[in-house]
């Protein structure tokens, strides 16, 4: 998180990926997709992120998979 508690460049763009995933293909994408369209190559740094995002209420998901991941209102 940046100090002023907003999202950090990395979260805002893991939002735009899945953003821009869902209205493409209809579905979130997976975490390597992820990884690969935001410069992360760790899978857990991005479940990381994912979680983080999670717990703010910006995602959500049915399931255990990241693929089945839904923006937030």
């Amino acid at each position: 998180m940046s100090r002023d508690g907003g999202l950090s460049p990395r979260q805002e763009s893991i939002l735009r990926v899945i953003r821009n995933s869902i209205i493409e293909c209809g579905e979130g994408p997976t975490v390597r997709q992820i990884g690969e369209c935001v410069g992360l190559s760790s899978t857990s740094s991005v479940a990381y992120q994912l979680g983080r995002l999670e717990a703010l209420g910006l995602i959500s998901r049915s399931g255990r998979r990241w693929r089945s991941c839904r923006l937030g209102t």
